[in-house]
Parts: structure tokens; sequence; C-alpha cells
């Protein structure tokens, strides 16, 4: 079986309970979450889609560890999540990888960190098996300004999965690429959680993009983001491009797309009561 499959049996890892988060202005306090509940599953790949500066990245943050909800609480493994930790791989839009490091150091960088439990006698194993995996062995010895933006993403993703993360946390990853580019690292992400069995939450603008990917996408609504639906994607792993071909695919795009331009339309009015 996939180790992709999703299974409605499976443990609930990831419980979000009336998460909400408030951030304060000039103006006042400015709800940017209201009351989120959300279960993520073990094996999961869960999208979350909705409008522009709506909170989806504020509701990843918390579960990264990076910042405190203001109401409710996120549950890892029935613990409320406190801080980061080397259970999470985070990856963001910008790469995510230090300059100043070759691509084998940056790899290498999270097995050196105090939190990594991982023995010293398996560093160099897992670096090398990562840049294997990802097409990077050739440019072991090279800075990230040397390689092109995909392959910078790559990297970025080894150097998250090189600390052996039970959940990948990824924050429009592959906005910044071009369509040939995206479509590949999308693919090449499938082939990765193929092998290795991560749970997935993936911050996306991109329709098309959370159904190919996905098991579940939840659609939230224009700031303060509540969770407007959940939806299963039909589509089992593993996953190819003639997926796309499949008229349940255009069904459920035209569906989700309808859903966020409703919420574009949302916040447009919102962005218009605020002027007046």
């Amino acid at each position: 079986m996939s180790q992709l499959a999703t299974q409605t049996e499976a443990p609930v890892r990831v419980s979000f309970r009336d998460v909400s988060v408030e951030f304060p202005t000039a103006q006042g306090p400015m709800r940017v979450l209201d009351g989120v509940s959300l279960d993520i599953r073990q094996g999961e790949f869960v999208s979350i889609i909705g409008p522009s500066g709506c909170g989806k990245t504020t509701l990843m943050n918390i579960l990264g560890g990076f910042q405190q909800p203001t109401e409710g609480q996120v549950l890892l493994d029935g613990q409320p999540v406190r801080g980061p930790g080397p259970d999470r791989g985070v990856i963001f839009q910008e790469y995510g990888v230090f300059p100043w490091l070759t691509v084998r150091q940056n790899i290498a960088f999270g097995l050196k960190l105090a939190g990594n439990k991982i023995p010293k006698s398996e560093h160099q194993a897992i670096v090398w098996r990562y840049m294997a995996l990802m097409g990077l062995k050739d440019f072991a010895d090279h800075f990230p300004k040397h390689l092109s933006g995909g392959m910078r993403q790559r990297l970025a993703i080894a150097r998250a999965y090189a600390v052996r993360p039970q959940f990948l946390l990824m924050d429009e990853p592959f906005g910044a690429l071009d369509a040939q580019t995206r479509s590949a690292m999308q693919d090449l992400l499938l082939e990765v959680l193929e092998t290795e069995g991560k749970t997935v939450l993936l911050i996306t603008h991109s329709v098309e993009e959370a159904i190919y990917l996905s098991s579940r996408i939840v659609v939230v609504t224009a700031r303060p983001a509540r969770i407007r639906t959940v939806i299963d994607v039909p589509f089992g792993y593993p996953r190819a491009e003639n997926v796309h071909a499949d008229p349940r695919f255009g069904v459920l795009r035209a569906q989700i797309h309808e859903l966020v331009m409703q919420e574009y339309a949302a916040q447009a009015r919102q962005t218009l009561r605020m002027a007046d």
C-alpha cells in the first residue's frame, strides 16, 4: 500500500482546536484566524487554499511552533505545540537555504544542531542520500548562488528531510518557479513522499497544485480565516500527470476555483468598507 494512502482509521497526529489569532495594530486588534478546528491524520497530505493575506501562513506558523494562538490550541500527538522541533520540517517559498554554505553543508546543518538525535556516525550517509535523491550530488560543493531556482528548492527540501521530520510544512514552496520547473518539483515531491511517508501541510494559491498533490483540501475564507469547507480528493496514490485528464479533476478544479473566487470577492468588499 502506498505510504501516502489516506487511512480514515489512521491516528490523528495534529489537532487544531478552535484556534484564533489577533495581531495588534494602530487601529486596534486585527483578527487573522477565527475558530479554526481541523484534524490531520498520519500520512495525510492536506492543502490549505484561500485568498492572499487571509491567514493561511499564520495557521502553518502555529503548527511550526513559531507563533502561539490568541485563543484555542494546537495539539501534536495530544500535546500542545510550544515551539519549533525537529519533528517538523519547514519549507518556505524563499528557498530557506544559507547562501554562505555549500550544498553539502546546507543539508548537514540541521544534523549538527543540539536538539538533533541522529548519531553523528550517520550524518555523512544521510547527506549523500538526500543529495542523490534530489539530484544534487554533482553540486555538493557549490554555493546556492550557483544553483537554479528549482535546484535551490530541491536543496531546501533535502535539508528539511535530512533531520528526518515526521511532518513537512510547506508554504508556497514552488510559487516562485516557472510552470515547467514547478510541475517537475511536484512530481519529485510525490516520489520522495512515496518512500519517506511524511504527513504534509501545504499552503498554496494554486487550485491545480492542491488537487494534484493532496488527499484533502481545506478551503478557508477571507480574513479572518475560517474553514469554509474540506474536500476529499478522489484520486489515490501514486499519482501521475494523466490525473489532470480525469473528468473529475476538471469538475473539482471548477468547484474549488469558484469557492476561492467568492472569498476573494468577500475580501475586496472588506477592503472597500475599511476605506470608507
